[in-house]
């Protein structure tokens, strides 16, 4: 892999490995664009898949890194290109998101998604949408069609039948390996943590040509969540944040956690008021989240372009394209 700069913090119970990726000045200047895109984090390793498996999540991750990448070489907005990648994550069963959602402890699934504009710091937000194909499609429409930020369960299914959102039956979120799964968790009285052993959260962070920032999240939550749990993808401030004048941030991990300590939005406010790096504000919040006992990751990017990975798990299913021609992605801690 090409420009990766690591550094590992360890701790008592794990490590957290960041991962910064400087864009320069006369690059912004030349007005550059940067992306980066997540998959989800966890007890991601090595030994635990098949080079099959490791080179079909790749493949994965390459595919939306593309979409997003091919919007912004051709000038469009950061909104657009985080919406390409992120569709591609939530039409692939790997993701916990759309078609890989996960179940609940009923067997349904209850999608969750936002979005936000760092220029105009306008948002949008889905939680609990059971029939929308493409949430984040759904999160973009509250944000721009309607005067609300976030809208949940029928009532956001009704919004989306107005705006024409493609709609799909419950059984199309279905996959058996989602499914085990819940049945392994039940049968044997685990906690999610235990059969979910990595948080498949997608999103996605830019930069476009303009100067403006975007962020977007999308997940299916954790398996056999209960009485309408929502975690932090579709709360903006928990899991999405973007403003041009900080930084744009999606999070995965243990959404409880990262709610209680507001992760992206504490990452662009160390940025903007105490004029921290992305890496060491990233840092220092993720290193909060561990401190409560929470663990997951950030993907954040600069007003200046910079693309900076911090999670406190093994691994992190992520990905990052510039104009400068840096295209990559990566899955495990040691990379």
């Amino acid at each position: 892999m090409r420009g990766f700069s690591t550094r590992f913090a360890f701790a008592a119970t794990g490590f957290a490995l960041a991962v910064s990726y400087p864009v320069s000045a006369q690059d912004h200047a030349q007005a550059g664009w940067s992306l980066a895109i997540h998959g989800g984090a966890g007890t991601i390793a090595r030994d635990s898949m098949t080079p099959e498996e490791d080179a079909a999540h790749r493949a994965a991750l390459q595919a939306a890194l593309d979409a997003g990448a091919k919007v912004l070489a051709e000038g469009g907005s950061a909104l657009d290109a985080i919406e390409a990648a992120i569709l591609i994550m939530e039409d692939e069963p790997r993701f916990n998101a759309g078609k890989g959602a996960v179940y609940t402890w009923d067997a349904t699934h209850e999608l969750d998604a936002s979005i936000m504009d760092g220029r105009t710091r306008d948002a949008g937000a889905v939680a609990g949408v059971t029939t929308v194909r493409n949430p984040i499609l759904l999160a973009r429409k509250v944000m721009t069609d309607s005067p609300h930020v976030m809208l949940s369960g029928k009532g956001a299914e009704s919004f989306a039948a107005e705006q024409g959102i493609e709609l799909v039956p419950p059984s199309y979120f279905d996959t058996e390996f989602r499914l085990k799964a819940l049945e392994r968790m039940k049968a044997k009285q685990l906690s999610a943590l235990d059969v979910d052993v990595k948080f498949g959260t997608v999103g996605a962070v830019a930069l476009d040509r303009h100067g403006n920032l975007a962020a977007g999240t999308s997940t299916g939550g954790m398996t056999g969540k209960r009485w309408g749990r929502v975690g932090d993808a579709p709360i903006i401030g928990a899991g999405t944040y973007a403003d041009d004048r900080a930084c744009a941030v999606s999070a995965t991990g243990w959404g409880e956690f990262f709610i209680r300590v507001g992760v992206a939005r504490s990452i662009c406010a160390l940025m903007e008021y105490e004029d921290q790096s992305a890496q060491a504000a990233s840092d220092a919040v993720m290193d909060d989240v561990k401190a409560l006992g929470g663990d997951g990751g950030v993907i954040v990017v600069s007003p200046s372009g910079e693309a900076v990975f911090s999670f406190n798990t093994a691994g992190m299913y992520r990905g990052r394209a510039t104009s400068a021609g840096v295209n990559e992605v990566a899955i495990y801690g040691d990379e």
